[in-house]
């Protein structure tokens, strides 16, 4: 549900990786204008940020019906469904290798099975504006592990200021000088753990897969594969099989996984290669307000002062740990 990335190139250690299905995106690709699709790239974007920031309201709707595993293997499901129609049509193959499955089987984990169920279970508790907004500390995760993880990646008094920020915001966003009350502790924790997943997903991946033969397309198609494979094992041992289908929360597993994952990694890939990762990196932002927006239009969720203002800090602190002092010399 951020702006993804793909283990053939690299992202700054501070990018956000990806509320969406995967890190999986071609993050470092160079601009190319005029190769766009038949809609302008604003609109593409537009859509691109409504689609993710819908996701979790669709997330929501989906534990009214089924169980949080359920809605996760749905998403991981459809989504495949939808990336393997588009190999199909462009005669793409799968990735080769075991070492490159056992690798991507590792990155499912991280980047979908768990963090897809953890945002679930988040939902049974807390509203869909709060995940969206929990999801937006991503780039707050990636900088802080980065400055562990990745010894290529220097502090700067910025991206500390940054850090420091966000974590502020996400104070605020909580309440915490009312002692959190009204917040459902388990759940908002649920949501953050879902959002430290992907900057560890995405260090693996980097460390990993970078320069692995292979589209996005195809990578990310395999990732979800294994990532179903292990939901529905997960699903089985743990939950018991739906007695009916509900309307409206099956369509909203489909959409979630045949849209938020399927169609829009293909909006972001082309994205990408038109404007640039920084450009379309920054639908990362937008997702925390559509959310929020989508919660309180349509599930009539409360909004307090505190969550506008809370998730705004936020971002401006995400914002700070993605800037650069200087361009960086190529190796």
């Amino acid at each position: 549900m951020s702006a993804p990335t793909t283990p053939g190139t690299a992202l700054p250690a501070s990018a956000s990786p990806a509320t969406t299905a995967s890190p999986m995106a071609a993050a470092t690709a160079p601009a190319r204008p005029g190769r766009g699709g038949l809609l302008d790239w604003r609109i593409r974007f537009a859509i691109l940020s409504v689609v993710w920031g819908f996701s979790f309201l669709l997330i929501k709707v989906g534990t009214e019906a089924y169980a949080p595993f359920q809605v996760a293997l749905g998403r991981v499901l459809f989504g495949a469904l939808a990336l393997l129609t588009v190999l199909l049509v462009r005669r793409e193959p799968l990735p080769r290798g075991l070492r490159t499955w056992g690798h991507l089987s590792v990155a499912a984990l991280l980047l979908n099975t768990a963090p897809f169920s953890l945002f679930a279970y988040a939902e049974l508790s807390i509203p869909s504006s709060l995940a969206g907004i929990c999801n937006a500390t991503s780039p707050l995760w990636g900088m802080a592990l980065s400055l562990v993880a990745l010894s290529e990646d220097r502090p700067t008094r910025r991206r500390f200021a940054g850090l420091g920020l966000g974590f502020l915001g996400v104070l605020t966003v909580l309440g915490a000088w009312q002692g959190f009350s009204g917040v459902d502790a388990k759940g908002t924790a649920f949501a953050l753990l879902a959002s430290l997943c992907y900057p560890i997903g995405w260090i693996y991946v980097r460390r990993t897969l970078a320069g692995t033969p292979g589209s996005p397309v195809a990578l990310t198609g395999g990732q979800l594969m294994v990532s179903t494979l292990q939901l529905a094992l997960v699903s089985a041992l743990f939950t018991s099989t739906p007695s009916s289908f509900p309307l409206w929360p099956t369509l909203s597993v489909i959409a979630l996984g045949a849209l938020g994952t399927g169609m829009a990694l293909q909006m972001q890939y082309g994205l990408v290669t038109e404007v640039g990762p920084t450009t379309a990196q920054m639908v990362t932002y937008f997702i925390p307000v559509i959310a929020t927006t989508a919660g309180v239009l349509v599930l009539g969720e409360q909004l307090h002062w505190n969550t506008p203002v809370g998730a705004a800090i936020v971002l401006a602190g995400a914002a700070l740990t993605q800037t650069r002092t200087g361009a960086r010399k190529p190796a």
